[in-house]
């Protein structure tokens, strides 16, 4: 049991719900709707959720998984760096629920295509029309998912700054997160403005700050220093 107790324990269950966040994400994204979702095509997609409509509802609980862990990990994470920057950490926590938040209400159009293409067609609306429902949705899903993950680029961001200056992690850990993060919610941003230019960047800042919060979990569970904090940053109570 010692293993998690104490300060060194809430490091390493924060690291293993990072982690287990990542899965989620990566079995949803890359699996699920990879296998599924064809982009621009309402028919063929509606056609791979009504022939695999358990491999869609798995997804759909990944994403569920996904934000529990999420939520977790944001406290723990708030519990471990609050003493070095209690302002910083309030504010990293804040931002890191607000990005949660949006990651929840992109789950509510991803719900929308199974009850679109149960007992499909519907009076008044023919399959043409479900079909772009099923389109339309998941684009605005992933529409929705920009706007979280530019929230939680800066969350990255900001936890790699409380990881630097806490002292109980290699430096460069926390540089390559904050590096990670910023990387990540300049794309995002970018994407907003201009997405059909921003496609292929979006997806390269999501590896590099995938691989950067990979570092930190891994960090988190396997070098986390038990030493007095330094000085707070200037300004934090």
């Amino acid at each position: 049991m010692t293993l998690f107790a104490g300060v060194e324990g809430k490091a390493r269950i924060a690291g293993l719900f990072i982690l287990g966040a990542m899965a989620a994400r990566v079995f949803s994204e890359a699996v699920v709707r990879a296998a599924l979702v064809v982009p621009g095509n309402g028919r063929e997609t509606a056609r791979n959720i009504g022939d695999y409509p358990w491999l869609y509802r798995a997804g759909e609980a990944a994403d569920a998984a996904l934000i529990c862990a999420m939520i977790v990990a944001a406290a723990l994470l708030y519990a471990l760096f609050a003493p070095a920057a209690r302002n910083l950490a309030r504010v990293a926590a804040m931002i890191a629920l607000i990005g949660i938040a949006t990651l929840g209400a992109s789950g509510l159009l991803t719900m929308a295509p199974p009850v679109l293409l149960n007992g499909a067609p519907h009076p008044g609306i023919g399959m043409a029309e479900v079909h772009s429902l099923v389109q339309l949705s998941l684009e605005l899903r992933d529409r929705v998912q920009g706007v979280a993950r530019m929230f939680i680029g800066l969350y990255l961001l900001l936890t790699g700054l409380l990881a630097f200056q806490s002292g109980r992690l290699p430096k460069f850990i926390g540089l390559a997160l904050a590096m990670g993060g910023f990387v990540q919610m300049a794309a995002r941003s970018a994407a907003l403005i201009a997405p059909n230019l921003a496609d292929a960047m979006v997806i390269q800042a999501d590896i590099v700050a995938l691989i950067a919060e990979a570092g930190f979990a891994f960090a988190l569970l396997t070098t986390w220093r038990p030493r007095p904090f330094p000085a707070p940053l200037a300004g934090d109570l």
